[in-house]
């Protein structure tokens, strides 16, 4: 049903949660997992005041990245699931964007992921790049809240 997930991490206790969750499912169903990081390096140009510190602040990011995506390999690894690990950078578009085309180029069947948002009753506390993904995704998309909602 589903061979390959991605599992779009960055670090948060929500894409924790649903990298959980996509572990068992892989293991359930002998899928493996594609674990995505995506550094916003956009946003750093806006708020950078020269070449130095921007150059400075994205390689930080990248070699935080890549070190998030080995811890999570780690854990993938000792459960005994396969993954694969791709670090992303966008200049110029949307981490939802990256996370799509990600998800199409290595032909996904699934994404997991963790959600932001504080209640879920509203399409506010989904998050921007998360309705995006929502919206664009031509897969199913399992949203992961960080804590159990309380009843």
């Amino acid at each position: 049903m589903y061979a390959r997930v991605l599992v779009p991490i960055d670090g948060s206790a929500a894409s924790g949660r649903a990298l959980r969750e996509a572990l068992e499912l892989a293991r359930h169903l002998g899928a493996m997992l594609v674990l995505l990081h995506v550094v916003d390096a956009y946003n750093l140009l806006l708020g950078s005041d020269t070449q130095t510190g921007f150059d400075a602040a994205r390689l930080a990011m990248l070699e935080h990245g890549k070190a998030l995506l080995e811890q999570h390999r780690q854990v993938v690894d000792a459960a005994g699931v396969s993954c694969e690990v791709v670090l992303r950078e966008v200049l110029s578009s949307r981490i939802s964007s990256a996370i799509l085309e990600e998800a199409r180029t290595r032909q996904c069947d699934l994404i997991v992921m963790g959600m932001h948002g504080r209640n879920g009753r509203t399409r506010l506390a989904l998050g921007t790049d998360t309705e995006h993904v929502l919206r664009g995704a031509r897969i199913p998309v399992l949203l992961v809240c960080a804590e159990a909602p309380e009843p």
